[in-house]
């Protein structure tokens, strides 16, 4: 009985709990369950991106100089080949390579000793001819007397007069020979025939120099204070230059009139631009037929050898004055439609604005289409705006990454305006002209 019992109370027990679901179908659960709460509580929308700190410059027309720039390169005033003007060993070299020198200078010497016996030969000659000359004179004056008084004939006096003259010319001759072998022997000493610095040393001490030959050229000499730069402008280049003045400034035999020629710089190979300014004192009257250029040339002075002959540097030739807008080089990007700026719009807004750039400036660039006098450029923060970007205007040094300075070297009115940062890069939205590099354009 107590064992039916039992039974009976364990069975009841089993009915009465609950059923028990898989593990899966308990976890199934559970995410419907979060589904369900999630969609009874709507997300609120993301805060919109706070402004983006930025400087701007405001663009107002400035006079720049016109600037036509070329290739050239530079050469001495004066350069000279120095050659021996006598064969001969060559005995020492009197000037160092490369220094600076004057006039008259000695920098060779070549070995006296065959033209110091020369000399000696010619004096012994002139020596010779001159008693000659007196003993025919002797003998002329007397036969004339003689002649005088009939005692000889007149065909005996002729020849002593012709014999006098013969010596006469002998004498003559003998003394042209001195000089010239007083002019060889001055020879033997090579001097600078201007002021001017010196090159290298072709032939050393002991080697055998021909006149006349190749192996007599001994050194360069260039005249580098003045110094010139030469360099060709095209045909459309030299008509711009003449007609913003250059044609009045320049004859018409080529030669500058002094002091009114235009005004030459000159950009050296690091990108610095050269600190004295130079002045065209020549121009061609003919162009290339086989380049269509025109040759030109500048005079700079050159007093601590800055310029170097054979130098490779860009001339910039002024040739006048015009009204141009400027904004930092940092601040024009490539795009797929070409150069553009990010601009303050309405509201506080990012815009941007396609641009045509000219010349450089500086570290500006000269816009010549596209932008408006009074217009905003952003000149910094660049990679974080898209169109329609709401920006903040910053004060000098305010902005993150500014350096506290304005755009350098523009010479445009300046809203709060900080230091250019890094050359932007990042691509805005379609509706922008996306950069399509992150270097600076240029």
């Amino acid at each position: 009985m107590a064992a039916a019992f039992s039974f009976v109370t364990t069975r009841m027990a089993l009915m009465m709990q609950p059923p028990r679901l898989p593990a899966a179908g308990a976890a199934a659960a559970a995410f419907v369950t979060a589904l369900l709460l999630t969609a009874c509580n709507k997300p609120e929308p993301p805060p919109p991106p706070p402004p983006v700190p930025v400087s701007v410059l405001e663009v107002t027309p400035r006079q720049v100089p016109i600037l036509i720039e070329a290739v050239g390169r530079t050469e001495g005033s004066k350069e000279v080949e120095i050659r021996a003007r006598v064969s001969g060993i060559l005995g020492r070299a009197l000037s160092g390579e490369g220094t600076s020198v004057r006039a008259g200078t000695p920098l060779f010497q070549i070995d006296r000793a065959p033209f110091d016996i020369a000399l000696a030969q010619a004096r012994a000659t002139l020596a010779q001819e001159r008693s000659r000359n007196e003993q025919a004179a002797r003998e002329a004056e007397r036969l004339k007397e003689l002649v005088a008084k009939r005692a000889i004939s007149q065909r005996e006096a002729d020849d002593a007069a012709s014999g006098l003259k013969t010596s006469t010319a002998s004498l003559q001759a003998a003394e042209a020979r001195i000089r010239e072998a007083e002019l060889n022997f001055s020879y033997t000493n090579v001097s600078a025939p201007i002021a001017g610095v010196t090159g290298r040393a072709l032939r050393s001490e002991g080697s055998l120099v021909t006149a006349g030959t190749e192996s007599g050229l001994l050194t360069t000499l260039s005249q580098t204070d003045p110094i010139w730069v030469r360099f060709a402008l095209s045909e459309s280049e030299q008509k711009m230059l003449r007609a913003a003045g250059g044609g009045a400034a320049v004859k018409g035999n080529g030669k500058a009139a002094g002091a009114k020629g235009n005004e030459v710089r000159v950009v050296l190979p690091d990108g610095k631009t050269h600190s004295i300014t130079g002045r065209l004192n020549f121009a061609g009257a003919t162009v290339d037929a086989r380049l269509g250029t025109v040759q030109l040339r500048a005079e700079f002075a050159n007093p601590d050898l800055s310029l170097l002959p054979g130098q490779f540097v860009r001339a910039q030739v002024v040739a006048g004055m015009q009204d141009a807008l400027l904004v930092p080089q940092t601040a024009v990007l490539q795009g797929d439609q070409g150069r553009f700026v990010w601009t303050l719009g309405a509201d506080n807004k990012a815009v941007p604005r396609v641009v045509e750039a000219g010349a450089w400036l500086g570290p500006d660039w000269i816009i010549t289409k596209g932008l408006a006098s009074g217009d905003k450029v952003i000149v910094d923060n660049l990679l974080k705006l898209r169109p329609g970007s709401a920006v903040q205007v910053q004060a000098p040094g305010q902005a993150p990454g500014a350096s506290g300075k304005g755009a350098p070297g523009s010479a445009s009115k300046a809203a709060p305006a900080g230091a250019p940062g890094a050359p932007p890069s990042g691509p805005p939205p379609s509706s922008a002209p996306a950069p399509t590099d992150a270097k600076k354009a240029g």
